[in-house]
């Protein structure tokens, strides 16, 4: 806790500011979303089906949307999104817990879904540009805060659950509303180079327009997509990541499958300790682990390393036998812990890549992008991820689940080695280093 505090100090204020609040964004996400497809089925008694399609709406309104937010960031500024962002999330869970019509269920949904995709982005690039060359620490101490509040989230939410939903919601509402006020009046405006330099060149040509003496791309949406878009680069790392987000999101259908499959009725209960030990695995270790991997490798390097341990996470299934279930348990604990401390490894390394690649240009547009092509990776990947389920056990291969999900870690490291080795892992304009990664 003394090594937390320590290094959030020796951040700006704004780069402060912003680790809190994703601190408070994810404890009151996480408070309530766990619990909403058990009221929305429970308590209003809406079928299967209406069910996943209100929780389908949210997620494809943030995924869906990220490129937009990124835009929007880009050409606003950082705090605007912020701030809408935080107002939208406080108006579609207060929604969430006072409605029970399904229109006015999808509108909340899809609002919290949109809420996200506004502010992700935007606070990924205002933390970037604020903490300069220590992006990779900043974001390493960052994500502590994020997988905290994920920890904490759901511990909440179910003691608030033991008196009425319409509280937890409620609280999660207040949250929101709270972090809205306080960045109003606390959070710095800020923008990207890359805008206040288009807008200077402007103000020579137009007279120093107000819009941009505050640093707002002059330049066209289209425009600012067509830059992002072109760069190859870029293009290339996000394919490269996206089996990296596929292996991640298996803490919520594989990991969760097997316990259900060896334990039975226990399985529920497994499934929310293993989210227990993922989110305090990260939170203790981040830190450490991300000065490991600083002191030992380069970014490049450092990224190769954490992909092919995610990977790895998935062999103590493989080598199980699903016939005991006690194996199977301390294999899932073994997989969880794994994938925790290795994805803290990726973290601050792929996020800084991102920046670097962007060449400093559009930061918000390109970590959009970024999140949009992550997000269809995982829709496709799950796909795939639970057809291979169904053949696999239907066929008494379990095995070759958990054999798939470890190639798919090796695969994005040898890619990123690969574009590496070829100098791809520079932003266009910039001179190549060939790595030994």
């Amino acid at each position: 806790m003394k090594t937390l505090l320590a290094q959030t100090r020796s951040f700006p204020a704004p780069v402060r500011l912003l680790m809190v609040n994703q601190f408070a964004i994810n404890l009151a996400f996480y408070m309530l979303m766990p619990y909403l497809a058990a009221h929305l089925s429970g308590e209003l008694g809406l079928a299967a089906w209406t069910v996943g399609l209100v929780l389908g709406v949210r997620n494809l309104s943030q995924q869906g949307m990220f490129l937009i937010g990124g835009t929007i960031a880009d050409r606003l500024g950082y705090k605007a999104p912020i701030m809408a962002g935080c107002v939208l999330r406080t108006l579609g869970f207060a929604l969430l817990g006072w409605v029970d019509s399904l229109p006015a269920l999808l509108v909340a949904s899809a609002a919290t879904g949109f809420a996200g995709a506004l502010f992700n982005p935007a606070v990924r690039a205002y933390l970037a540009v604020e903490a300069g060359e220590r992006r990779v620490d900043a974001f390493a101490t960052f994500n502590v805060y994020y997988q905290a509040g994920m920890l904490l989230g759901p511990l909440v939410g179910l003691a608030l659950l033991a008196a009425d939903f319409r509280l937890v919601c409620t609280v999660s509402a207040a949250i929101f509303a709270a972090l809205s006020v306080m960045q109003a009046r606390a959070l710095p405006r800020r923008y990207g180079a890359d805008a206040e330099d288009r807008a200077e060149t402007t103000e020579d040509d137009a007279g120093a327009d107000e819009g941009h003496k505050e640093g707002r791309a002059p330049a066209g949406v289209w425009a600012q997509w067509r830059q992002v878009a072109a760069n190859r680069p870029f293009l290339l790392f996000s394919a490269a990541m996206i089996g990296s987000y596929v292996l991640t999101f298996q803490v919520y259908l594989a990991l969760p499958l097997a316990a259900d499959a060896a334990l039975g009725a226990d399985g529920t209960k497994a499934t929310s300790g293993l989210f227990v030990i993922s989110a305090g695995v990260a939170v203790a270790g981040q830190l450490r682990l991300t000065g490991w991997a600083k002191r030992r490798f380069t970014s490049q390097q450092a990224l190769v390393v954490g992909l092919c341990a995610m990977g790895a996470a998935f062999l103590p299934l493989a080598l199980s036998p699903s016939s005991s279930a006690p194996a199977v348990l301390g294999a899932l604990v073994a997989a969880v812990a794994l994938l925790a401390a290795a994805g803290a490894v990726v973290y601050p390394f792929e996020m800084d890549t991102v920046v670097a690649l962007s060449g400093q240009k559009l930061i918000a547009t390109h970590y959009g992008l970024y999140n949009t092509v992550s997000g269809l990776g995982i829709t496709l990947g799950n796909l795939a991820c639970g057809a291979l389920w169904d053949y696999a056990h239907a066929h008494g291969a379990a095995w070759l689940v958990w054999l798939t999900l470890a190639a798919t870690g090796v695969g994005c490291a040898a890619a990123v080695a690969v574009l590496a080795r070829a100098g791809r892992l520079t932003a266009p304009g910039q001179t190549p280093q060939p790595s030994t990664a």
